[in-house]
């Protein structure tokens, strides 16, 4: 086995092999230390030069939709609005309209009873009519002056 011996101490070729691997390791971590500052040291120089987008064009847009919107809202609110105000009115007109019909009908049915009773005292007084006519007929002929006779002549 190989050994190596420096200022008096004796290495031998398991140490040396452990050195090296020592050595690597710590060289790839200073590497990887140094690679990352440098990433942070140009991150750092993009976040210094970095300048804001302008928006103010978006946010324009924003406030311009926004009225939009609510002018939209407003004029919906009116619809609606005056759809309430149809529906309670035609409400309204129907039930007045309800109660006409209801009155006209009740008139009708009196102009009914009164012109059936008035057809019944018609009819009524006909009969009565038609008895006295009857009856005077019946008088005439069965005159003894009239020289008629209602029994079979």
């Amino acid at each position: 086995m190989p050994s190596i011996e420096y200022s008096g101490m004796k290495i031998t070729g398991g140490k040396v092999f452990a050195i090296f691997t020592l050595l690597g390791a710590l060289g790839g971590a200073a590497w990887t230390g140094f690679t990352f500052y440098q990433d942070y040291l140009d991150m750092k120089q993009k976040i210094t030069m970095y300048t804001e987008p302008d928006l103010s064009r978006y946010d324009e847009g924003m406030a311009v939709l926004k009225s939009e919107i609510d002018m939209i809202l407003d004029e919906i609110t009116l619809v609606s609005d005056v759809a309430k105000d149809l529906k309670n009115d035609m409400k309204a007109d129907l039930r007045q309209m309800n109660g006409d019909i209801r009155h006209i009908t009740e008139i009708v049915n009196d102009v009914e009873d009164r012109q059936k009773e008035d057809n019944r005292e018609l009819l009524d007084e006909l009969k009565v009519m038609e008895q006295n006519l009857d009856l005077k007929i019946n008088k005439a002929l069965n005159n003894p002056l009239s020289g008629m006779s209602a029994k079979g002549q």
